[in-house]
């Protein structure tokens, strides 16, 4: 990965579809940082994911100077604060209150949002997904509230630049459109949310997420291999 030093030795691992380690390469990108990049296979965890983080056993772990850091949103604050005087856009606002703002809507996405929308992710029929989408909608109309009063007419969350919540539930936008297209929905459709149909075209545009993001094709084969797992007698165990 191209790009500064970081002030000691940058080591990432991770596995290159989770949303969660997405959101850690955004970052990364976004700060101009460069790092190694360790693709972990979480059926035969390594053992340095597990001297690492041993508490959850789980990636994103971010590995700076040889000390650990975990979970996506403290990982994210981390690099927001070590590379903070670096030119580059931050993540939290300066003042108290929008960054207060910005850590509520941010665990909102994981708290809330999330654990909604991943019914539809898990959902195998049409009865199922129909009931998820429909249970899943508030929590976007919400964001959407939410989009209008942090951007403050602007082009992200954040402001002028994205900021921790366009990371944090922008590195979900590939997934939404993966579920969307097998489901036949259209969960951030223009006519209902129109500032974040508008705001995902322009994170997705930037040029760290760019980089970050996975590939589509790839993305959809790998859920669909997924949901007929799920759908298996051994997957629905």
């Amino acid at each position: 990965m191209a790009g500064r030093g970081g002030g000691g030795e940058l080591r990432l691992l991770g596995t290159w579809s989770s949303p969660w380690v997405i959101r850690v390469r955004v970052a990364l990108g976004m700060k101009g940082l460069s790092y190694e990049y360790t693709e972990e296979d979480l059926s035969s965890k390594s053992d340095l994911l597990l001297r690492s983080n041993p508490v959850h056993e789980k990636v994103p772990v971010l590995i700076h100077g040889g000390r650990p850091v975990c979970e996506s949103l403290v990982v994210l604050e981390y690099i927001d604060e070590t590379w903070g005087a670096t030119g580059t856009p931050q993540l939290l606002p300066a003042d108290p209150y929008d960054r207060a703002t910005a850590r509520f809507w941010t665990n909102y996405v994981n708290d809330t949002f999330f654990p909604s929308w991943k019914v539809l992710f898990r959902s195998t029929a049409a009865e199922q997904r129909a009931e998820a989408f429909k249970n899943v909608v508030p929590r976007v109309e919400a964001l959407e509230r939410a989009f209008g009063e942090c951007s403050k007419g602007k082009a992200f969350f954040g402001g002028d630049d994205a900021g921790l919540v366009d990371v944090a539930l922008g590195s979900h936008l590939v997934w939404i459109k993966v579920v969307d297209e097998v489901a036949g929905s259209s969960l951030l459709d223009e006519a209902k949310f129109p500032g974040l149909a508008a705001w995902a075209e322009r994170f997705l545009a930037v040029d760290a997420v760019r980089e970050a993001m996975p590939d589509a094709g790839k993305l959809l084969e790998h859920y669909k291999g997924f949901l007929a797992k799920l759908a298996s007698p051994a997957g629905s165990t």
